[in-house]
């Protein structure tokens, strides 16, 4: 069984900002994430974009971001377990919480914060791709300069297709952008953007099949306006359908959802015993959903927690420029 202070249930900003801080106060820490890395749906749907809305950052790409989370979160030294759920909560008699993992693994914990985004998202589905068993099935998009000998074939019509399109169009050998529909839902500037660059685009057209045995070499594409078919050379195919959100078994630990969010107080608390949320999990009156608010609430959640495991300690602790061990560490702020 893993012991820890802290059990912290999603590694995306949230949850990485809040094991930082977490280990500011002292905390040991135990992260667990459903994804087999950390970082989250920025990590997982847009590492290469420029993010605007973080203070003190004019743009940074998603994937910048997160390796500084990354950092800033290592500093509290947490076990990390990635790739897993957690299923069950059981309460104990002196108020700890023991939580079960789809593997079967144990952790007891003095508390929990739930910094899950939007919970469990999985791609929707692209029966010719989720069936190909070969390599270049790209669903998590690497820096542009990495696909310059790549023929790509994205599959999708909103902002993350449109997006990678974009990105890639000036870089891969070649980009072709498949379509369903006649109509794009992704921001107009970047639809514009992509219909007077390189890029190829199929519209009202399906992908049905994906060809090469070790790894991608092709795509047939069916034409639903002509019921003609087209094979079109592919090495690299990156499925952008979006993705399906679900909170699993969050609905079972006999918290107030809302929709897909957990009703909390001021101090982040959900109304189960030593049971925080904080991030775009969390919904209260006036709730703002950003990254920056989910940083705070990640501070908020923490703080709380660590006076009722400690009640003799301050709810705030000071700066984190005043505190001699992140000073010493070249951590402080």
């Amino acid at each position: 069984m893993i012991q820890c202070d802290l059990l912290i249930i999603g590694a995306g900003p949230a949850g990485l900002f809040a094991t930082y801080y977490a280990g500011m106060r002292d905390l040991q820490v135990v992260l667990v994430d459903s994804l087999t890395h950390l970082g989250g749906q920025v990590a997982a749907l847009y590492p290469e974009k420029l993010i605007y809305d973080v203070a003190g950052l004019p743009a940074v790409r998603g994937r910048d971001l997160i390796a500084g989370l990354i950092e800033q979160a290592q500093s509290a030294h947490p076990h990390i377990i990635l790739g897993e759920e957690c299923t069950t909560l059981e309460d104990q008699d002196d108020g700890s919480i023991i939580a079960t993992t789809t593997s079967g693994a144990t952790i007891h914990c003095a508390a929990i914060l739930i910094t899950g985004g939007i919970g469990r998202f999985t791609p929707r589905p692209l029966p010719a791709v989720d069936t190909y068993a070969g390599a270049g099935i790209h669903r998590v998009v690497g820096p542009a300069e990495e696909y310059v000998a790549d023929d790509i074939v994205i599959v999708g019509g909103g902002d993350s297709a449109v997006d990678w399109a974009n990105m890639l169009a000036d870089t891969a050998k070649s980009v072709t952008l498949i379509h369903r529909r006649g109509r794009f839902t992704a921001h107009e500037r970047a639809v514009e953007q992509i219909r007077n660059s390189r890029c190829r685009i199929i519209t009202e057209a399906e992908l049905l099949e994906v060809g090469g045995d070790a790894s991608v070499a092709h795509v047939v594409v069916r034409d639903a306006r002509t019921d003609t078919t087209e094979t079109v050379p592919a090495s690299v195919i990156i499925p952008a359908l979006g993705h399906i959100a679900s909170l699993g078994p969050l609905l079972e630990w006999g918290l107030s959802i809302k929709g897909r969010q957990i009703e909390v107080g001021t101090d982040m608390s959900t109304g189960r015993q030593r049971v925080y949320a904080a991030g775009d999990i969390t919904d209260y009156p006036g709730k703002v959903r950003l990254m920056v608010v989910g940083f705070g609430e990640a501070a908020t959640a923490v703080n709380n927690i660590a006076v009722v495991l400690r009640p003799d300690e301050d709810l705030f602790p000071g700066h984190s420029s005043e505190l001699p061990r992140l000073a010493t560490a070249g951590i402080g702020g």
